[in-house]
């Protein structure tokens, strides 16, 4: 009799499960996930400080970029904690890992080699998240 039970059970628990889900497209992360100058979600007017610049220096030897948070580096109580760049997949490049309590400008070079297309530059703030910017090299 335990056993009819069960198979009742887990035949209803099988018909539940048949019911396909809901498929949603997730929503962007930008303005909550990471920060960006048209979606700054929660930091709306911290954009000018944060959103990551960037200016070529040269292509000789591969390409080389400057990247430039205009934030100030007030120690350990708020600064810039780093830059990363990533490919047009998202990939991981390079990054530069400021010292708080040493750079005095969040500033970083980067050489990128041969690497053409869009990248994506990450600047990390220790009290405002992480902000993007898209750049085409």
């Amino acid at each position: 009799m335990k056993r009819r039970h069960f198979m009742t059970g887990a035949a209803a628990l099988a018909a539940a499960g048949a019911v396909p889900p809901v498929l949603a497209a997730p929503p962007s992360p930008a303005g909550g996930v990471y920060y960006t100058q048209d979606l700054p979600g929660r930091w709306k007017g911290k954009e000018a400080g944060h959103v990551p610049r960037m200016e070529v220096l040269g292509r000789v030897g591969g390409l080389h970029i400057q990247v430039t948070t205009a934030h100030p580096m007030d120690g350990c109580r708020h600064y810039i904690v780093k830059h990363v760049v990533l490919d047009g997949k998202y990939r991981f490049l390079d990054e530069h890992v400021f010292d708080p309590e040493k750079d005095k400008v969040p500033v970083s070079e980067f050489n990128l080699g041969t690497y053409r297309g869009q990248i994506y530059l990450l600047s990390m703030c220790n009290l405002h998240d992480v902000w993007l910017a898209t750049y085409r090299v």
